[in-house]
């Protein structure tokens, strides 16, 4: 008698897998920043008017007006001497010597200040000085940040498992001067 065992076949094949994950879309917008910057200019003012009048270069109109004033002063003084002068003419009787007196004050040349004429007074030019202004206003926006994440790209081949009969089952049974005996009963085989 001869037995043959069956013999099973296992192929495996393993699984795949791939994992890929992309990187995360990403909007980044920097802080902006706003620079505003008013400058109202520095402002010098010079006033040499009282220099130039002083050297009688003065404006036509204000020259006239200078002259119309000094004008005026003297017709007040004038008029403020003779009044003067007719009270004590009117008091002649108080004793003195009125008309004497009068005719050499109104014979006599006033006496007038001598200057030399191109130099102006002191302090006669005027200065005026606005300082520059600045003013800076920032103006800040935030950075903006916005990120989306991606998702992973996965793979995967399955795995196979085959399974073949790689070799069957065999029983051969052989037999030589065999007699079967039954009931009643006899056979050779």
């Amino acid at each position: 008698m001869e037995s043959q065992m069956a013999k099973i076949a296992i192929n495996t094949t393993p699984g795949k897998q791939s994992i890929k994950q992309p990187k995360a879309d990403v909007d980044l917008q920097p802080a902006k920043v706003a620079v505003e910057i008013n400058r109202t200019p520095g402002k010098l003012t010079i006033d040499q008017t009282k220099a130039w009048e002083d050297r009688n270069l003065a404006d036509t109109f204000r020259f006239i007006e200078k002259i119309a004033e000094e004008g005026y002063q003297a017709w007040l003084e004038g008029i403020a001497r003779r009044a003067e002068q007719g009270d004590e003419l009117m008091k002649i009787e108080n004793g003195g010597s009125p008309l004497a007196d009068q005719a050499k004050e109104n014979s006599e040349s006033p006496m007038y200040e001598v200057n030399v004429g191109w130099i102006p007074s002191l302090f006669s030019v005027n200065f005026d000085y606005e300082p520059s202004k600045l003013d800076i206003n920032w103006h800040l926006k935030k950075a903006e940040f916005r990120a989306i994440p991606n998702k992973p790209i996965i793979h995967y081949d399955r795995g196979r498992v085959d399974i073949k009969i790689a070799q069957y089952q065999k029983l051969k049974i052989d037999f030589a001067n065999l007699t079967f005996k039954g009931q009643n009963f006899e056979m050779n085989i």
